[in-house]
Order: structure tokens, then sequence, then C-alpha cells
């Protein structure tokens, strides 16, 4: 058994073995390998930051939290291309960027053989024009999102007006090379997209955000026909369920239109 094949095996043994611990020298039996080896790779999971923990005094161990971590998945060479192209084409200064950075890491890490050349070889004939996004206001950004609390921020507008918010995030919207916070808006007190290179700061709060359907927030405006990806359409409630049509393109949140303050019906998307 190789390493890396070493290494899945001590997470899946860990999550079987769960709550309860297993010792180093019980697995170290178990993968066939010294306890000195066995220990190396404790350590190298707990450095990728696998939630993997030792248990100190009498029947102690190594355990992991088994709600924190995933079972192995078994990809095709191609759908693991797929992924790592796609991976690789996420800009640095997006949304979960650094998330998608690290995956597609492990994932080119587990490819071996013609499967890891023609994911590699993928991976490095695409490029992409990168977009102006601050780090910090992405990371509370995507920390307010998954949190699901109170975002406060300072947004500057297409003519160069520049106000504080307090929001409720719902969700993202990417259109013509931009992504926009979608959000309930409390000094507003109307839905509002974010453009996020134009959040000059962002803070998180710990007041809990309101839940907000997306679908009604975009209803009336420019982004109406917003679809979600193709590709997320596995891990979402179906179309139905949350009033975006399947099967339509996505327009632009501008209507087509630049500058200034874009107003449709009820709702607006601050440019």
């Amino acid at each position: 058994m190789n390493r890396t094949a070493r290494l899945y095996g001590l997470v899946e043994e860990l999550r079987a073995a769960a709550p309860r611990p297993r010792t180093v020298a019980a697995l170290a039996a178990r993968f066939e390998v010294s306890e000195r080896t066995l220990q190396r790779d404790l350590q190298t999971l707990m450095e990728t930051g696998v939630p993997v923990r030792t248990i100190t005094g009498r029947g102690g161990g190594w355990s992991i939290d088994p709600d924190l971590t995933l079972p192995p998945i078994g990809f095709t060479p191609d759908e693991a291309s797929a992924l790592t192209a796609a991976l690789a084409a996420a800009d640095a200064r997006a949304p979960y960027a650094a998330a998608a950075r690290t995956a597609a890491q492990k994932i080119a890490a587990a490819l071996t053989g013609p499967a890891s050349a023609a994911a590699r070889d993928l991976a490095a004939r695409i490029v992409t024009l990168p977009i102006r996004t601050d780090a910090a206001v992405r990371t509370a950004v995507e920390q307010s999102l998954t949190s699901r609390t109170v975002l406060r921020l300072r947004y500057l507008d297409a003519a160069g007006h520049e106000s504080d918010r307090e929001v409720e995030p719902a969700g993202l919207l990417t259109t013509d090379g931009h992504w926009y916070l979608i959000a309930w808006c409390r000094t507003r007190q109307a839905g509002r997209g974010f453009r996020l290179d134009r959040i000059t700061t962002a803070t998180p709060t710990d007041a809990p955000a309101r839940p907000h359907d997306l679908a009604t927030l975009l209803h009336g405006s420019a982004a109406t026909g917003a679809i979600r990806p193709d590709t997320l359409s596995a891990l979402t409630a179906p179309a139905r369920a949350t009033g975006i049509p399947p099967g339509r393109a996505v327009r632009g949140a501008d209507g087509g239109q630049h500058g200034g303050t874009t107003e449709v019906k009820s709702h607006k998307f601050v440019r």
C-alpha cells in the first residue's frame, strides 16, 4: 500500500471507530508499518487540516470527528480531470477560491499515471482574467454566508457614492465577470445586490440573519432569469421549491445598462 492510499485508509479507520480512539500500536499493526511511520502519517493529516486529535491517559489514542470529514469518493479519470480543470479556472480572488485551491491540490495529489498527466495538461491550458476583490472582504462575505449572520459593509457605487450598510446575506450571483452578494439590506429595507469589488470594507457580526429566499430577492430585478449552474444541481433542492426556474439563461445584473443604480420594479442592484 502506497502512502497516499494509507493516509486515506487511516482516515477511514478512524471514522469507522469514532468516537472511540485507536492507539498508534493498533493502527500501525493494521496498516503493517512501524509506529514511527504511523505517527508521521497522523502528523501529516493534522497539518493538512484533517480533524484528527489525540486523547491522552488510560484508554486514549487517536480519534477523528466524523461530522467534519467525508468518506472517500471514487472519481473516474475523466471526472478527476474535469474537477481539476474547473478548480484551476476558479479565479484566485473569487469567493471560496482558497478552498477551491486546496481541493485541487488534494485531487492532484491523489492522481497517478496517465490520469495525473491528463489532468495537469488540461489545467495548464486554462487561463482566466482575474477580478479585483479584497481578500478581507471576500473572507467576510464567505463567513457571513456560511454562518448565516448579519454583515456590515461599506459600499461604493458606480457614481462614487459611498454608504454604510447592514445586510442579511442570501446568496451569490455571478455574471459578466463580476460577483454580487445578494442580500436583504436592513438599511434600505429591500433586496439589494452588491458587487464584491465595490465593497470597500466588510465586517461579520454575531447577529443571526433571517432566512431569505434568493429567488424572491432576485424577482423583478434584471437577474430574474438567473439559474443555478448545472454542476450544482445535485447539491440543491428542486428548482420548483426555490422558485428559480430551470433551463433559463442568466441575464446580466445590469440588464445591459451601465453606471448609476439600476432600479427594476421594487428591487435594485447597487452598481
